[in-house]
């Protein structure tokens, strides 16, 4: 027991980390699920983050008044984001939601100068957020998104998102509202990724405009890919995955990017459905 103890004093803050990844990595799969390369999830991330934080620092909610607060903002934020992108497909989708989640971030650097008062600390962020995201409460809201997950995808919600991402003009032939679909995926994606957001806020006492950045958006992108981009079992594993790997790897610190970059070419060369499609391959054979 005390070894657990002293194990879990030493890793916390990694454990937490690794429960907020695979929270983020679970929103941009439902997005990547109905065929969409929409690259906001850090962005969605960021203003839940922010409303979280100031809500409990200068209104004093509690916890669970923050997160709920913090993924209305986000999932409204990502429907009507859905509305002026509807139309965009591909790269397309994924540049005009890059540059959305970047209008986010100078909006985060530049509203303490527009309102004259102290909202997200502009660069310098915003600390003295209360440290209430333990790693239980961390842990049981990644159970819950998978669960909701799990029963979602048992609904025809789910088959209709297959057919949006297998073949858009098959899905409206058999009466599947494209558009409805793709806003609503999105939408639940940033509510996902605003959960994420608050948790992260509430277990990091300190952020910046710059945590919710591009190389946010890319981590999430990576951890999707190397797990397998239509699987949410497989963007959880890759989530854990590319947590833990800099902590195993510190002594090749000074080649990390390199390495992320090995891994994630050897998954798209050996594996290119991802962690998950291995995952699948496994219990076929076991069936069989």
């Amino acid at each position: 027991m005390s070894t657990l103890i002293d194990f879990y004093a030493k890793h916390s803050r990694l454990i937490d980390q690794i429960g907020v990844n695979a929270i983020l990595a679970l929103s941009l799969s439902v997005s990547l699920q109905a065929g969409q390369l929409a690259l906001a999830q850090a962005a969605f991330m960021g203003i839940a983050a922010y409303v979280s934080a100031i809500l409990a620092m200068n209104a004093h909610w509690p916890l669970l008044a923050t997160i709920i607060a913090a993924m209305l903002v986000s999932t409204v934020v990502a429907a009507l984001l859905a509305l002026p992108v509807r139309r965009l497909r591909g790269v397309f989708l994924a540049i005009a939601t890059i540059g959305f989640g970047e209008i986010v971030r100078v909006f985060a650097n530049n509203v303490d100068g527009l309102f004259h008062r102290t909202l997200t600390g502009g660069a310098e962020g915003l600390s003295g957020i209360p440290n209430d995201a333990t790693t239980p409460v961390i842990y049981g809201a990644l159970a819950l998104v998978a669960i909701a997950l799990y029963l979602l995808s048992r609904t025809k919600f789910a088959l209709a998102v297959a057919l949006v991402r297998e073949d858009e003009h098959a899905a409206r032939g058999v009466g599947v509202d494209v558009g409805t679909i793709r806003m609503l995926s999105l939408a639940l994606g940033g509510a996902i990724a605003g959960l994420g957001g608050a948790l992260y806020a509430h277990a990091s006492f300190f952020i910046t405009p710059n945590d919710f950045g591009f190389p946010r958006m890319e981590q999430i992108l990576v951890w999707c890919v190397v797990g397998g981009v239509t699987s949410p079992l497989g963007a959880v594993l890759g989530a854990t995955l590319l947590s833990i790997l800099p902590e195993v790897i510190r002594f090749l610190a000074d080649y990390r990017e390199i390495t992320n970059g090995i891994i994630l070419l050897a998954v798209i060369l050996f594996a290119p459905g991802g962690l998950g499609s291995l995952w699948r391959r496994r219990a076929v054979r076991v069936r069989l």
